[in-house]
């Protein structure tokens, strides 16, 4: 294996070895503890600029295969491990994770110690971090690259990972029932997946797509998906949202609760290290229960800039206590900072996706 190391741009070194592409890769470091599904991780749009450590120790004991992709490439900017597998042990396994990030020139690291990485940005807060292979460069130079990148704050990324026109999902239901139109900010497959099971014939639309060509072609609802980025400058989702307030069913996943709040009169703002992993408990303030949800988000909405006059709070993290969920007291809109369809309860959450298509089916009554 090539040596490689992250940098971080308080000039802290991790050193370790590269088992992807050996190009520099820039990025926010910032860790996800999931056990598991870091294929899944890799390819979710919402992981834009960021290099994601893994706290699991061992990854790619299964390797990866297509099906379980989120989208058409990885998109992390870099990957670090402990340990990474090079022998997957699945009969499902298409290649190993390695051979993956090489053939799709992504930068990844392994033999790094992830507790202490993981630990300094609890601590210290997410950061700017390159991972490089080439020895001859010095940690000076690196820093001064890093303290010229761009921050997360202030960074529209939705524009790199959008739809560039609108398209069907490519699963159709078994049983048509409802047509929504989806905003695509870096949309997972497995929320189109969830609405096509559910009956939803998914048109998928660019993000600056105008709020009247979705009300024109008179869908029966609207979802607002996941995305990369800082939700504040995303202005012109935030207008065209506030366009389709009180004329179709909303609802909003991650980004897409972000910009509802946005939306709505509220402000955001960045977390230290961002909520990323399978086991963040959730309460619903409603009935008291507890899920265990997924979730990838560095940013929040902060519910004293929204009016309790007009927005329900529905849903809390028991970790930190920020909101994870909100529905309008007037306005068939709700939604929720987390990731319902992935569900690591493992079907916790599913019933927000019902809740959905019984909000169409009322608005259409």
């Amino acid at each position: 294996m090539t040596a490689a190391k992250l940098v971080l741009e308080d000039g802290t070194v991790y050193a370790g070895e590269s088992f992807g592409s050996t190009a520099d890769a820039i990025g926010e470091v910032v860790f996800n503890t999931s056990l598991t599904g870091y294929q899944e991780i890799a390819t979710d749009p919402s992981y834009r600029f960021q290099i994601v450590v893994m706290t699991y120790p061992h990854i790619g004991n299964y390797g990866v295969e297509s099906a379980v992709e989120q989208s058409e490439e990885p998109q992390v900017a870099g990957f670090v491990v402990r340990d990474a597998i090079a022998e997957p042990s699945s009969a499902h396994a298409e290649m190993s994770l390695g051979d993956y990030f090489e053939r799709s020139r992504i930068s990844a690291i392994s033999g790094v110690d992830t507790r202490a990485l993981t630990r300094k940005i609890r601590t210290e807060g997410a950061m700017r971090g390159m991972i490089t292979s080439d020895e001859a460069r010095s940690v000076d130079s690196i820093v001064a690259e890093l303290r010229n990148a761009p921050s997360m704050s202030g960074l529209d990324l939705v524009q790199r990972v959008t739809a560039l026109r609108p398209y069907p999902f490519d699963e159709r239901p078994s049983e048509l029932r409802r047509r929504v139109a989806v905003y695509d900010f870096g949309v997972k497959r497995d929320i189109l997946r969830q609405l096509t099971r559910q009956g939803c014939d998914v048109t998928i639309y660019p993000a600056t797509t105008h709020a009247d060509e979705i009300i024109n072609r008179q869908y029966d609802g609207v979802l607002l998906s996941n995305g990369p980025g800082d939700p504040e400058p995303v202005t012109y989702a935030q207008e065209n949202i506030r366009h389709l307030v009180g004329k179709l069913p909303i609802f909003g996943i991650c980004l897409g609760h972000q910009l509802l709040g946005l939306a709505l009169g509220g402000r955001t703002y960045k977390l230290k290290f961002g909520h990323r992993g399978g086991n963040h408990p959730v309460k619903d303030l409603r009935n008291g229960r507890v899920e265990i949800t997924a979730q990838n988000h560095g940013f929040s909405v902060d519910p004293d800039s929204l009016s309790e006059n007009d927005v329900e709070f529905t849903h809390i993290n028991l970790n930190d206590q920020t909101l994870e969920g909100f529905r309008h007291r007037r306005e068939p809109v709700v939604a929720v900072q987390y990731h319902p369809e992935a569900a690591p309860g493992p079907h916790d959450s599913f019933y927000l996706f019902n809740d959905f298509m019984q909000m169409m089916d009322d608005w259409k009554k």
